[in-house]
């Protein structure tokens, strides 16, 4: 499979052009993926290529995954991290830092 990368904006950063949104990832609020699920998910967009993980501070609000997903991602791509382009959960809060 051929994936294409675009480099994002002025940071230099060389993503793929898919990204993947890691909104749903956890089990409350509007959540409806649990780690298991999330983790395969991840895995298999890695495997195929890509670099661009989604992970935003407002996932962290109640309503979307009690900072969840920002958690899952981040135990999910420890061991790939050099896979990852872009921003990283951070290891206690559940907000992103950058890399």
């Amino acid at each position: 499979m051929n994936v294409d990368y675009r480099t994002m904006g002025r940071s230099g950063l060389t993503v793929s052009q898919a990204c993947l949104g890691a909104m749903n990832f956890g089990a409350v609020g509007l959540a409806s993926c649990d780690e298991t699920e999330a983790t395969r998910i991840i895995n298999a967009f890695l495997d195929a290529g890509h670099n661009f993980i989604d992970t935003a501070d407002i996932y962290s609000g109640d309503i979307y995954s009690g900072g969840q997903s920002e958690q899952i991602v981040g135990r999910a791509i420890a061991a790939r991290r050099d896979e990852v382009s872009g921003p990283a959960p951070g290891p206690l809060d559940g907000r992103a830092a950058p890399r």
